[in-house]
């Protein structure tokens, strides 16, 4: 099987950890015999480098057969909607498909679902919102070779992180407008008038192939979100026996919940803290098993079996 992979998010020179998702999806999709190739297109350089995709796209299909194409985000899948030589699949990762500041893009999802043989959405939450088009929930999955636990006290010791502080971990860009920093910030404030020995830590920009360390390293994870997907830190937390906090988006009630150590909240500051404060306590949790399903190699055969089954109903 032979499968071109169209996406603007893929690790590059500038940004090493831009989609690693997508790229160890790719990988393990190899792994699994499929032979893909990947066109990358770099819209966050450059603007026109979407309408450059067009030319790139006729200039690969020119040059090489393949079975299908599978694009990743909406703006590739209309380059990748661009021929009708193949059928085409179209991963949605997140909020671009509802939040309100994205509305543009929602449109263009919903407008694009009815015209590729399937999307993949990472999320029940979003599938509901997809109201046109044969829709597949599949999440990316994570590599639990390379996010596992570390012992405590040499993550922080490698880190060069204090050992008496109770560290809560908020992860990502404060830029984005969805992700609600100031509360989890205020929060944090909050707890630390019960315990002060509560820190926030903060990490963004940082390698991912440290991010293990830092999940090992803190006391709990806090998301704070008015909208996600299936957030791949919340997945790499658990995977890391990490206690999570979290707003009831996308797929997280069903990542984190029956999970002991694990709570749902509000956007109350006041309830973040108290949820903060017994996760704290709570000490690891169970949730690496709980992400046994999540791992590349399951999460690529799903995705292979849907491959398949697209190409059984074009013969």
């Amino acid at each position: 099987m032979k499968v071109l992979v169209v996406t603007n998010m893929y690790p590059n020179p500038e940004h090493p950890a831009g989609g690693i998702f997508v790229e160890e999806q790719v990988r393990s999709l190899r792994e699994a015999g499929v032979q893909v190739d990947v066109l990358f297109v770099n819209g966050r350089n450059s603007s026109w480098n979407y309408l450059w995709a067009f030319f790139r796209l006729w200039k690969r299909l020119l040059a090489r057969r393949y079975d299908l194409i599978h694009a990743h985000y909406i703006y590739s899948g209309i380059i990748a909607r661009a021929q009708f030589l193949y059928p085409v699949i179209v991963t949605y990762h997140g909020a671009e498909v509802f939040l309100e500041r994205f509305k543009n893009q929602g449109r263009l999802c919903r407008w694009l679902a009815p015209m590729v043989a399937r999307v993949i959405a990472v999320s029940p939450d979003m599938k509901a919102r997809l109201s046109r088009g044969r829709t597949e929930v599949i999440p990316c999955g994570i590599d639990l070779e390379r996010v596992r636990p570390i012992p405590r006290v040499e993550a922080r010791q490698r880190l060069g992180l204090s050992l008496e502080k109770k560290l809560v971990m908020c992860v990502g860009s404060y830029g984005r407008g969805y992700k609600r920093p100031d509360l989890a910030q205020a929060a944090a404030e909050e707890a630390r008038k019960k315990d002060p020995a509560i820190e926030l830590m903060h990490v963004f920009g940082r390698p991912y192939q440290e991010m293990p360390l830092y999940f090992s390293a803190a006391d709990a994870l806090v998301l704070i979100s008015d909208g996600e997907g299936s957030p791949m830190v919340v997945k790499e937390a658990m995977a890391c026996n990490l206690p999570v906090v979290a707003t009831p988006v996308g797929d997280i009630p069903e990542l984190i919940g029956g999970t002991d150590g694990c709570f749902l909240c509000g956007w109350d500051p006041a309830e973040i803290a108290d949820k903060l404060c017994l996760a704290i306590g709570s000490g690891r949790t169970s949730g690496r098993e709980r992400m046994g399903e999540m791992g590349l190699e399951k999460i690529a055969s799903r995705i292979v079996s849907l491959y398949q089954q697209v190409l059984r109903e074009r013969e």
